[in-house]
């Protein structure tokens, strides 16, 4: 907000003359409580310990006088060095900074401590306080962007940029969260442990429908922002839609994809490749034979229903995908959301020095989404080229070079802000097709929970199916695998006896497709 002071002699005090921030109408005086400003001052001077009440509240610019702001100045000085706040102490800090004649002298401040009526209402004051800047700070915002869209010298799409970086920075300012006492969080405590009791699945979070996966991580857990990196080509974008394809079909967990990669299209027909089981160079050609065309409308029934959002927004500030995810979460209840991938994101304009801090930013903010909507936030991550160039890490055992945390691309910031950091290793791909048991790695790949903040580090391996661009689970090659065998000895009449032994994971609620066409 813009202040314009001018000083005038009144005895031996100097008051302050502010003019209004601009407003679309001239002469309005901005939202104030100049009173309620002079009695809380008063009050920090008089209560020992009133600064502890509201100090998260109010910034010295929640004051609209500046004579105000000068003194909460002070007193915020005194409170940061854990000295005595009270008329004296004031004072002399006003005087150290140069500041006291400017506010008036002694005389103003010994007249802010008789100002005080009661300090009973020193919060509620305060609150009132907040709110007033918070107003002032947006007709302050408002009045710039009107101001700059009437001289028509910017570009349009530069100045929405603009408007949502300044908006999304007051409200990240101005976002604060009470304090809540630890009885009601044990109950809430208590009743997420009751709800996980009665799923069969011994889930507390969300189920990704890879079954070792869920267990090492009891599945993706509410306010949790879980990373998936890897090198190019190692199908994180696959890994994702197969993930979601399992929660929306499979559980009828609705999710919403976020795609500023791929358009809306691309993303669809990969997720038709991925549910058909028809190879994606068919599909692009639309060259089926009648029996795939059956096998494409049997399959392709149950995606219809499946609540999947996509959005397909290129270059997608943090600011867009906030307000965007509230209002998917409020009108369609989504319970994850998926970003592909996080470094084509951008900070709305913030002023950042390079690409590293404003990765930093996206990060923070994505935690913080996820905290806000309390659901979980899976976003990719592209890793720098150190996986490649690695040499120390490429026996059979490890199946090439493995990725680790500081392979991270472009920001340490995304580890510290993840709560979950997995990486996509197929080793297939160096060319390793067997391990040093001997065991062949062909269309395997390894998921590597390098960062776990809340539970164990670990590797799952799952079964890759590239030209399905699909990832499952191990023992669904060989439920597949069983039922072949089957139907070549003539005995196909039971599918359900094709489970596999080993697998003690319940299903998930909904019936499971067990029809596998070849």
């Amino acid at each position: 907000m813009a202040k314009q002071q001018t000083t005038t002699a009144r005895g031996n005090a100097t008051t302050k003359k502010t003019t209004a921030p601009p407003t679309e109408l001239s002469g309005r005086i901005p939202p104030q409580a100049r009173e309620l400003e002079e009695a809380i001052l008063g009050a920090l001077m008089l209560e020992k310990d009133a600064y502890a009440l509201i100090g998260e509240m109010l910034k010295p610019e929640s004051f609209y006088d500046p004579t105000h702001e000068l003194i909460f100045t002070a007193i915020t000085e005194l409170a940061m060095k854990q000295e005595p706040i009270d008329m004296l102490t004031v004072v002399e800090q006003l005087r150290k900074t140069g500041t006291l004649e400017t506010v008036g002298g002694v005389p103003y401040i010994a007249q802010l401590s008789q100002k005080v009526v009661s300090s009973a209402h020193l919060e509620y004051h305060a609150r009132i306080v907040a709110q007033k800047s918070l107003a002032r700070e947006l007709i302050a915002f408002s009045s710039d962007i009107s101001g700059k869209a009437f001289e028509d010298v910017e570009d349009v799409d530069d100045l929405m940029q603009d408007a949502e970086a300044q908006l999304f920075e007051i409200s990240q300012r101005n976002l604060k969260k009470d304090v809540t006492p630890i009885s009601p969080i044990i109950g809430d405590a208590i009743r997420i442990m009751e709800e996980a009791s009665h799923r069969t699945d011994g889930l507390s979070g969300i189920a990704s429908g890879f079954h070792k996966l869920d267990k090492e991580t009891s599945g993706w857990q509410k306010s949790d922002l879980i990373i998936i990196a890897a090198r190019p080509a190692m199908g994180k974008t696959a890994f994702v839609l197969s993930m979601a394809k399992n929660m929306a079909m499979n559980y009828k967990t609705p999710v919403a994809v976020f795609s500023l990669e791929m358009s809306n299209v691309q993303l669809v027909n990969r997720l038709i490749v991925n549910t058909t089981e028809i190879p994606s160079e068919k599909i692009k050609r639309g060259n089926l034979t009648q029996t795939e065309w059956q096998q494409f409308n049997q399959k392709i029934a149950p995606l219809y229903d499946a609540p999947i959002f996509v959005d397909d927004t290129p270059s997608l500030s943090i600011f867009e995908l906030r307000t965007k995810a509230r209002r998917l979460v409020k009108e369609h209840k989504i319970q994850c959301l998926v970003i592909d991938y996080l470094q084509l994101m951008n900070a709305s304009g913030m002023k950042t020095g390079n690409r590293q801090e404003e990765v930093a930013v996206i990060s923070r903010g994505l935690k913080g989404l996820a905290k806000e909507l309390n659901i979980p936030i899976i976003a990719l991550s592209q890793l720098n080229r150190a996986v490649e160039t690695r040499s120390t890490d490429k026996s059979a055992q490890s199946g090439g070079s493995r990725p680790q945390l500081s392979d991270l691309r472009e920001s340490g910031s995304i580890e510290q802000d993840a709560d979950i950091v997995c990486f996509i290793h197929r080793p297939e791909y160096y060319k390793i097709l067997e391990d040093n048991q001997g065991n062949s790695l062909k269309g395997k790949a390894e998921i590597i929970i390098a960062k776990h903040r809340n539970g164990a580090t670990g590797e799952v391996m799952l079964s890759f199916k590239q030209e399905l661009v699909r990832f499952q689970n191990l023992e669904d090659d060989q439920v597949i695998s069983e039922y072949k065998s089957k139907a070549n000895g003539g005995n196909h009449s039971n599918h359900s006896s094709a489970q596999p032994a080993a697998s003690n994971y319940p299903p998930p609620p909904a019936a499971e497709e067990t029809d596998y066409p070849f």
